[in-house]
C-alpha cells in the first residue's frame, strides 16, 4: 500500500462578470463570479500494479487543496482509504476516482484512472479444461458457460524460433515462423489458447462454428497488419487471462488477401465477447486509419477483463462494433489521438450496463472525403442511440470540435425511418469537453439526435429533427468549456436521477423539442447563454431544478420558444431555484417568489411545517427566483447533515438552523435576478 500524494499550490482568483442591463450598462449591482475549477488530475490515466510488489501509485494534483473524496469502483480488487492509501486485494481492474464537491469558491471536480491489479506472477496458471464458468448472463448465448467445446489447441509464440502447437489432432494449424493460420474446415467447436511472445507474427483463423480464443500471457506484434485476424463469422469468445499485448507497426500496410477485411489490430468478422479477469493491451500505431479492435458484428464485454486500447495519431477508432457495443461488465480504457476518430464507434447503439470505463480523446476536426464535410471526434459515436443502466463511464475530449457522446444520425434515421430513444436509468456518467468550435464543427458534452435547417444564422428555419433522451436514474456530470453541455434534438425528459450540467460559453441544457422535468435532481449552469433552453415548451412538473445564468439579457435561466407560441410552465409539484430570469409570459400553477439568501452557502425552502429542500448557492449569488409546493418562506445559512445530491447542490433531509427570510412575489419575465433587460412583468420584482 502507498498513500496518494497531494500537491498543494496557490490557485488563481475568480474573474468577475457583471450582467448587462439595458443599453449594455451593468445590471444587478452584484458581481457574478464563475467558480474556480480546482482541476483535479492524476499523473497517469492508467496504471498496472502487482500484488506483493513495491508499487509507486499515481499521484493526484490538487493545486487548490480542496477537500477530496476517494472511491474505488471495485473494492474487491483494490480499496482506497479516505487519505488516499491504496490496498491491493485481487486480480482485476478498478477505477480510482477523486472527487471534490462545489463550495463557495470552487466548482465540483473529479478525476479518475484505471488501476489494473495483477497476481504475483503477472499471469494465471495454464488450464486444460473445456468448460468455463458463467460470465454473468447464463440465459444469453453470449455466456461462454453454455457452449460445449470439443477440444483445445495451444499455440506458443516464440522470439527465438518458430511458434509451437499442441493438441492439433485435426491438422488445422499451419505455422510459418510465428505467422500462425488455422483452417477449421470441418467446423469443430474449439478453444484456441495463445501464449508466448513474437515481434513478427500473427494469428489468423478460418472456421464455420463458434469458437473461443484464450489469451493467456501472449504478446503479438505484426509490423505488417492485424495481430489477430478472425475470418470466422460465428460467435467468438475471447477469454483474457494474465497480461497480454497486441500491436501493429507504424508502417503496417494492411494489405488485403483474397479481399478479406482486416480493419484493426484485432479484427473479427464475427461477434466478439470478451471475458476473463486478465489484461489485454492493444496498440494501434499504424498510419492507415485502422482501429484497435473492430468487429463487423457486435462487441460485448462480460465478466471482468481489462481492455486497454491506444489508437495513435494516424490510426482509426479505438473500438468499432458495427452492429452495436454492449459493456455489461469489465473495464475498458481507450485513448484516441487521430482527427475525426472515436473512442467507441458503432453503426447502431452503445449500451453501458456495468463495469468501469474511461475514454480519452485528443484529436481534432478534419475533412471527411466520404461525407464531403468537416467532422470531429467523439468519446462515443452511436448512429442510433446511447443507453446506460449501470456501471461507471468517464469521457474526456480535449479536441477542437470534439464531443463526449454523439448519438443519433440523420443517415440512420433516413435508412431505418426512426431513431430509438436514448436513455439513462442508472450508473455514473462523467463527460468533460474543452475544445472549441472549428470549421463549423462544435464541441459539446452530449449531443443526441439530428436537425436539418434552411437558411443561416438567426434566419435559419428548422425543417426536421429527431432523437429523444429520457433520464430516469443514475448520476450525470457534464462540463463543457466552449459548447453546449447537453443538447437533445428531440424531446428531453427527466423522470429521475441526478443531472449536473455546466457550460462556460453556451446553453447548459438545450433541446429542439419539449423539455420536461417530472422528477429527479437537475442543475444547469451557464456563463455564456441560457441555463435551460427549449425550442418547444419547457414544462416543470416535479423534481428539483436549479438553473443559473450569469450572461445577462437577453439570456435567461429557464427559456422556452415564446417566439413560436411555446411557453415555460411551472406546475404544482416542481421545486425550482433560478438566477438570471425566467422566459417572458411563463405560466405558473404555484406561487413564484424572489428570495434573498446567502451566497456560496446552503439556503432552504420552507412550507410552514418542514423544510422542502436545501440548495447550495454559487459564490457571489445571493438572490434567487424560487417556487415549490406550499412554499411559505425561505431560510438562509442553513446546515445540511443529510445526503447532498447533484454534485452537492441539492439536499432534502438533514436540514436545520438558518435564518428565516421573507419571500416577495416575482412578477418579471427575463428581468429577474441577473436578467438585466426589460421583462414581461415591467420592472424588477419586489424585495430588491
Amino acid at each position: 500500500m502507498l498513500s496518494v500524494i497531494l500537491a498543494a499550490t496557490s490557485c488563481g482568483q475568480d474573474s468577475m462578470i457583471w450582467p448587462e442591463g439595458p443599453g449594455g450598462m451593468p445590471g444587478d449591482q452584484q458581481a457574478v463570479s464563475s467558480l474556480t475549477d480546482p482541476a483535479l488530475t492524476w499523473s497517469v490515466d492508467s496504471f498496472e500494479a502487482t500484488i506483493g510488489a513495491g508499487n509507486s501509485f499515481p499521484t493526484l494534483t490538487n493545486s487548490c487543496n480542496v477537500g477530496v473524496t476517494y472511491e474505488s469502483s471495485k473494492p474487491e480488487v483494490a480499496t482506497i482509504s479516505s487519505s488516499g492509501v491504496i490496498t491491493l486485494l485481487s486480480s482485476g481492474s478498478t477505477m480510482i476516482s477523486a472527487t471534490s464537491a462545489a463550495d463557495e469558491s470552487y466548482s465540483s471536480s473529479s478525476a479518475s484512472y484505471i488501476l489494473t491489479v495483477l497476481g504475483t506472477s503477472g499471469s494465471e496458471a495454464d488450464d486444460d479444461s473445456l468448460t468455463f464458468e458463467s460470465t454473468g448472463d447464463p440465459s444469453s448465448e453470449d455466456d461462454i458457460s453454455g457452449t460445449t467445446f470439443k477440444g483445445r489447441i495451444k499455440i506458443t509464440f516464440s522470439e527465438s524460433g518458430d511458434a509451437t502447437v499442441k493438441g492439433d489432432t485435426y491438422g488445422y494449424v499451419t505455422v510459418d515462423g510465428n505467422k500462425v493460420t488455422v483452417n477449421n474446415a470441418n467446423g469443430e467447436v474449439l478453444i484456441y489458447e495463445l501464449t508466448g511472445s513474437t515481434a513478427n507474427g500473427f494469428f489468423k483463423i478460418y472456421g464455420a462454428k463458434k469458437q473461443a480464443i484464450v489469451l493467456n500471457g501472449v504478446s503479438i506484434t505484426n509490423p505488417d497488419g492485424a495481430a489477430i485476424n478472425n475470418q470466422n463469422k460465428k460467435r467468438t469468445f475471447v477469454v483474457v487471462k494474465g497480461n497480454n499485448t497486441l500491436s501493429d507497426g507504424a508502417s503496417a500496410a494492411y494489405t488485403k488477401e483474397n479481399d478479406e477485411d482486416h480493419k484493426a489490430v484485432f479484427f473479427s468478422e464475427a461477434q466478439l465477447i470478451f471475458s476473463g479477469n486478465g489484461l489485454l493491451t492493444v496498440n494501434a500505431v499504424n498510419a492507415k486509419d485502422k482501429s484497435g479492435i473492430a468487429s463487423d458484428d457486435y462487441i460485448r464485454l462480460m465478466d471482468s477483463p481489462t481492455i486497454k486500447i491506444n489508437s495513435g495519431s494516424s490510426a482509426g477508432h479505438a473500438l468499432k462494433g458495427k452492429d452495436y457495443v454492449q459493456l455489461t461488465n469489465g473495464t475498458l480504457f481507450v485513448s484516441v489521438a487521430a482527427d475525426m476518430k472515436k473512442g467507441i464507434s458503432t453503426d447502431d447503439y452503445v449500451l453501458v450496463e456495468g463495469g468501469s470505463h474511461m475514454i480519452t480523446v485528443t484529436g481534432g476536426t478534419a475533412y471527411d472525403e466520404e461525407d464531403a464535410e468537416y467532422s470531429g471526434t467523439a468519446g462515443i459515436k452511436a448512429d442510433n442511440y446511447f443507453a446506460m443502466t449501470g456501471g461507471s463511464l468517464t469521457i474526456k475530449n480535449t479536441g477542437d470540435g470534439g464531443k463526449g457522446i454523439n448519438a443519433g444520425s440523420y443517415d440512420f434515421d433516413s435508412e431505418n425511418h426512426t431513431l430509438s430513444d436514448s436513455y439513462i436509468s442508472g450508473g455514473n456518467l462523467t463527460v468533460t469537453t474543452t475544445g472549441r468550435e472549428v470549421n463549423d464543427v462544435s464541441a459539446k458534452g452530449i449531443k443526441i439526435g439530428w436537425v436539418t435547417k434552411t437558411g443561416t444564422g438567426d434566419f435559419a428555419k428548422v425543417t426536421g429533427y429527431a432523437g429523444k433522451l429520457n433520464i430516469s436514474g443514475g448520476t450525470i456530470t457534464v462540463n463543457s468549456s466552449n459548447g453546449e453541455g447537453l443538447e437533445v434534438k428531440g424531446d428531453l425528459t427527466f423522470n429521475g436521477g441526478e443531472t449536473y450540467v455546466s457550460s462556460l460559453a453556451d446553453d447548459a441544457i438545450n433541446c429542439q423539442g419539449e423539455l420536461t422535468v417530472n422528477n429527479g435532481y437537475v442543475y444547469a449552469y451557464s456563463a455564456g447563454n441560457d441555463a435551460m433552453d427549449s425550442n418547444g415548451n419547457t414544462i416543470l412538473n416535479g423534481g428539483y431544478v436549479m438553473a443559473i445564468c450569469t450572461k445577462g439579457s437577453p439570456e435567461v435561466a429557464i427559456d422556452a420558444n415564446t417566439e413560436e407560441g411555446k411557453k415555460l410552465f411551472i406546475n404544482e409539484g416542481a421545486t425550482v431555484v433560478a438566477y438570471g430570469g425566467l422566459e417572458n409570459g411563463y405560466s405558473a400553477s404555484q406561487s413564484v417568489y424572489s428570495m434573498s439568501g446567502t451566497a456560496g452557502a446552503w439556503n432552504a425552502l420552507y412550507n410552514g411545517k418542514s423544510f422542502i429542500a436545501a440548495f447550495k448557492a454559487p459564490a457571489n449569488i445571493a438572490t434567487f427566483i424560487v417556487s415549490a409546493p406550499s412554499l411559505s418562506s425561505g431560510y438562509k445559512g442553513v446546515s445540511v447533515s443529510g445526503e447532498a445530491r447533484c454534485n452537492g447542490i441539492w439536499a432534502t433531509d438533514g436540514i436545520s438552523g438558518g435564518t428565516s427570510v421573507t419571500l416577495s412575489n416575482y412578477t418579471g419575465g427575463n428581468n429577474g435576478p441577473g436578467g438585466g433587460g426589460p421583462g414581461g412583468g415591467g420592472g424588477r420584482p419586489g424585495g430588491w
